[in-house]
């Protein structure tokens, strides 16, 4: 952070952590149990998908990342799903707690919140596991309403047009030599590929 380094682990797992505004204390209590159980290390005789980071006594270095949250529109990034900074770093804050109750809060190390952070990662295999909490934890009426907030996003953008979407809308003369297919160079942020 800032050219200083603020931690650092040896063997263990690096977490890239993407809160969404669905989590609630419950996805969280299932993803620190996830990570410190995940079976992914080799047991003493070599046997792979055999120890968690907790049996192997290694590190847990995490990371909050909102782009994690990331849904494209079009070449776009578009993060609303991401939980809000004030929310997310109680959020965090909290998942760190657990993780720290849960094993050796030696063991638990961060970066900070919230900064632009240069994560340097030797990925030993490599071995990259995505998890998510179940499904069956979403509240079906609270995604209703967060798909129907962003069904009225993508309407407010579409209803006025920009002016150079109205240029390119226009009719076109083939005749015209400066008349272009506007296919050169168009990449619209809103335009699905």
């Amino acid at each position: 952070v800032g050219g200083e380094q603020i931690s650092s682990i040896g063997r263990g797992l690096c977490v890239l952590l993407g809160i969404s505004l669905e989590d609630t204390q419950r996805e969280l209590e299932h993803m620190v149990r996830k990570i410190l159980n995940l079976r992914i290390f080799e047991d003493e005789s070599g046997k792979h998908w055999s120890k968690s980071v907790m049996d192997k006594q290694y590190e847990v270095l995490c990371v909050s990342q909102f782009t994690l949250q990331c849904i494209l529109k079009g070449n776009k990034p578009d993060y609303h799903m991401a939980m809000p900074t004030e929310q997310a770093e109680s959020f965090y804050n909290n998942f760190l707690e657990q993780l720290r109750k849960a094993y050796k809060p030696e063991l638990i190390k961060d970066g900070k919140f919230g900064a632009y952070m240069q994560v340097h990662i030797q990925n030993d295999g490599p071995v990259t596991i995505e998890l998510e909490s179940p499904a069956a934890t979403v509240d079906p009426k609270q995604l209703t309403k967060l798909e129907k907030q962003q069904q009225r996003k993508e309407k407010t953008r579409t209803k006025v047009p920009s002016e150079s979407s109205r240029e390119r809308n226009a009719p076109r003369n083939k005749d015209d030599p400066s008349a272009s297919s506007g296919a050169e160079g168009d990449v619209s942020s809103e335009r699905e590929p």
